[in-house]
């Protein structure tokens, strides 16, 4: 049953019943995704029905060269710390690559706010409409076009048309596209109001959402990021190209690192958003800042492609050869027997019977609803007490890198609560952590009116404390959920 269910969960024809709780999870950011072991099922599925990353024989041909490794030469002093050669030149490559799709993804999420949230017409109220009404039917159609391409694309060919379909539209949104929605091009203004005006106030969202359309599908591909390019792309090569030796050995440090780049992509995004202070005056800072984040993202992706190709090229290939190479015992490595895919159906209905998996899946679309319920609020605060986007901007640029260390200190924590009090007691913790800061955030909202004569005392407003603890509330529930949540889902 275990081995039915990862399969199910593993094909590219059930990918759409994992991405179709993706607006309920989407709550998990960059650093939240976590480092799956590679698993033999994986390799043994049809490879049209697999997002297999790389040349097509590589699972076997690694197994049979790990299988009968090369000697290595004695070391000593600090070199005797370091991996061998033959992994560093692996793993440094993967490294790089998710420094750079997690550095991108803090800047896209960390925009993509800003787009909407200020956007003219527009409030925080309109993220859960693109959540559902948006991102989700987005989900579903990717899935049915990457299931079409991957049935007729080599793999290599996969990759490097998925990310720079990416690319293409961030660069040409920086560049192109929001420079013409400033001169008034694009977007329907007055339809939008005339609409507005005739309908009831509680289609100011879906209206927004509309008017602002490439904001939406900014918001769109953005969000997609992170299931799509970290999740599927990297993670289905990573987990292809690597044993389960180095993968025990390199993932939990892949997690730190992801943390670390959460911190240098948010002190980036804050420096590019100040940058306006210093601009001629009747200059558009926001779209400066836009561009320069914009051809940071594609540059990113750039390295992106670059990693990529030198594994394929100059460490998977010399390391196995030609296809159809013998390994360096001078035998083929057997073939594993294929086993039958799963369709749609099937897989929903297999995951449905098993308890335990419900179990998880309540786990984590309750998470996302909660966070959702937090975050909606204390960015409409955000937006009140920054209504300009690059001030918004550069206050989101310091909450990604304040949640990248928190986190950092929170993996510390969580190694200790594993240790001492075990699994129960870990994923206790965020959810009391959500609730806690939940309902102090929620009471200040309330009834911070109360203290206002309090806190000019110290130079504060109700508006800004709210927004500070708004800020703590998500910064402890992240790190709780990256740190504690995240890795008890996976175990």
């Amino acid at each position: 049953d275990l081995e039915r269910s990862a399969m199910a969960l593993r094909s590219p024809r059930a990918l759409a019943c994992a991405l179709l709780c993706l607006p309920a999870s989407i709550a998990w950011h960059g650093s939240g995704v976590r480092p799956r072991l590679p698993s033999t099922s994986l390799a043994s599925a049809p490879l049209a029905l697999r997002p297999a990353l790389h040349t097509r024989a590589a699972p076997a041909r690694l197994a049979a060269a790990a299988a009968v490794p090369e000697p290595e030469p004695q070391r000593s002093g600090w070199r005797a710390r370091l991996p061998p050669a033959n992994e560093l030149r692996k793993i440094v490559p993967l490294a790089i690559m998710f420094f750079c799709i997690l550095f991108n993804y803090t800047i896209l999420r960390d925009t993509k706010d800003v787009l909407v949230v200020t956007a003219p017409g527009s409030s925080a109220e309109a993220i859960p409409f693109l959540k559902t009404w948006v991102n989700l039917p987005g989900a579903v159609g990717f899935t049915v076009l990457y299931s079409a391409l991957a049935n007729r694309m080599a793999p290599q060919a996969l990759f490097y048309t998925v990310l720079s379909t990416f690319l293409a539209f961030f660069g040409a949104f920086g560049w192109l596209i929001y420079p013409l929605v400033s001169a008034g091009l694009l977007h329907p203004v007055a339809f939008a109001s005339k609409l507005a005006a005739a309908l009831p106030a509680g289609f100011a969202a879906p209206i927004a959402v509309c008017q602002n359309w490439t904001y939406s599908l900014f918001y769109l591909l953005a969000n997609m990021w992170g299931s799509v390019v970290v999740s599927l792309l990297f993670w289905g090569f990573a987990n292809e190209v690597t044993t389960v030796s180095e993968a025990k050995k390199y993932y939990p440090l892949f997690g730190m690192f992801a943390n670390v780049a959460l911190v240098f992509s948010g002190q980036f995004v804050r420096y590019v958003s100040k940058l306006h202070t210093s601009l001629p005056a009747g200059v558009d800072g926001w779209g400066v800042a836009l561009k320069l984040l914009m051809s940071a993202v594609v540059a990113s992706g750039g390295v992106i492609m670059a990693a990529f190709r030198y594994l394929n090229v100059a460490v998977l290939k010399e390391a196995d050869g030609s296809d159809g190479a013998p390994s360096p015992s001078g035998k083929l490595a057997p073939k594993k027997k294929k086993k039958p895919s799963m369709s749609i159906g099937e897989s929903a209905r297999h995951l449905a019977s098993s308890a335990y998996i419900r179990s998880l899946a309540t786990l984590v679309i309750c998470y996302g609803m909660a966070i959702n319920l937090v975050e909606v609020t204390w960015k409409s605060k955000l937006k009140q007490a920054f209504p300009d986007p690059s001030a918004y901007s550069a206050f989101m640029g310091s909450f990604s890198s304040a949640t990248g260390v928190a986190t950092l200190a929170m993996m510390l924590f969580g190694r200790f609560v594993f240790r001492k009090w075990g699994w129960g007691t870990a994923a206790m913790i965020t959810p009391a952590v959500l609730l806690g800061t939940g309902v102090a955030f929620f009471a200040l909202c309330l009834t911070g009116n109360t203290f206002a004569p309090l806190l000019s005392t110290v130079g504060l407003t109700p508006l800004m404390l709210a927004v500070f603890v708004g800020a703590a509330q998500n910064i402890v529930s992240k790190a709780a959920k990256y740190s504690l949540f995240d890795p008890c889902k996976e175990m």
